[in-house]
């Protein structure tokens, strides 16, 4: 085997041997740019390992030259918007819920806050467009079974439904069936007027036997006219809103097995800022009186 280094013959530049497809590689030199960017590149690990923390340890990590931590650096931030948003925190529990529209900026802060706690302690029952659920409120309507204004949003976010809280708010449907309060013949006729009441059913015999057996077990919660009784969380029968479904046997389940769904009670577990600002939020979505 020859040691002499063959040349390019167009060049003259020595090749090192390597050869594809007829084109040989040439041995040049690297660029001075791409050495010194090499070079620069190395520098600059060595720096950050030295400066920022760079290297595992048993239980920890070297914190580096300047001590930072992306930890740290956001606690920075939290505390540096904390700081920035006292005045409107101290504004915001101390004016009335209903004078906060009047102060732009206090608002616009309730807004902002509440819709992010809404979206970390709300929305996995109500959605994240708190469009509701069978058997979760749609906020967004005006069909409110507690009452919709700022006041009695604050009281039920407050406190809760059925809660294990003192101040709750208290309004059970009863088990007709399960209580054996009504029979299941009584249990048909009045789901059948429940269903007549939004022009769902037109079977006027059991409608009629249904009315008879509602006024004597269930107007002292919904009302005479079934319009709803927000003293007791008690629905309002007549219109197109339909708590858990419209569907007849779902019905039959409520009257026959009651309802008890339970809201937590938000005070203890969240700010009153925070709850001031869900329910500023809340009442905003469009459905506010």
């Amino acid at each position: 085997m020859s040691d002499k280094v063959e040349k390019d013959e167009i060049t003259g530049t020595d090749t090192t041997g390597h050869e594809w497809d007829g084109i040989k590689e040439l041995d040049n030199p690297m660029p001075r740019w791409w050495l010194w960017t090499m070079y620069g590149t190395i520098i600059w690990a060595i720096g950050y390992w030295i400066v920022m923390p760079a290297w595992p340890l048993v239980s920890s990590y070297t914190s580096g030259f300047i001590g930072y931590s992306s930890r740290g650096s956001l606690e920075q931030e939290l505390a540096e918007a904390s700081q920035a948003h006292a005045a409107d925190r101290a504004t915001l529990l101390t004016m009335e819920l209903s004078a906060v529209k009047n102060n732009d900026q206090v608002y616009q802060f309730a807004i902002r806050g509440g819709k992010s706690a809404f979206a970390v302690n709300c929305s996995q029952c109500h959605g994240s467009g708190a469009q509701g659920s069978p058997g979760f409120p749609n906020l967004n309507d005006d069909d409110w079974l507690w009452g919709g204004n700022l006041d009695a949003i604050y009281e039920t976010i407050k406190y809760g439904i059925r809660s294990d809280h003192d101040d709750t708010r208290i309004g059970d449907m009863p088990a007709f069936l399960t209580d054996e309060l009504l029979t299941k013949e009584q249990i048909n006729d009045v789901a059948e007027y429940v269903l007549f009441l939004s022009e769902e059913r037109k079977d006027m015999a059991a409608v009629d036997r249904g009315l008879e057996v509602y006024m004597e077990n269930c107007a002292s919660c919904h009302g005479d006219k079934a319009k709803g009784n927000r003293d007791f969380g008690a629905p309002n029968l007549t219109d197109a809103i339909w708590f858990y479904g419209k569907d007849k046997d779902i019905i039959l389940r409520t009257i026959s097995r009651g309802r008890a769904n339970v809201m937590p009670a938000w005070t203890g577990r969240l700010d009153d800022t925070t709850i001031r600002q869900l329910t500023l939020y809340v009442h905003s979505l469009g459905g506010g009186e």
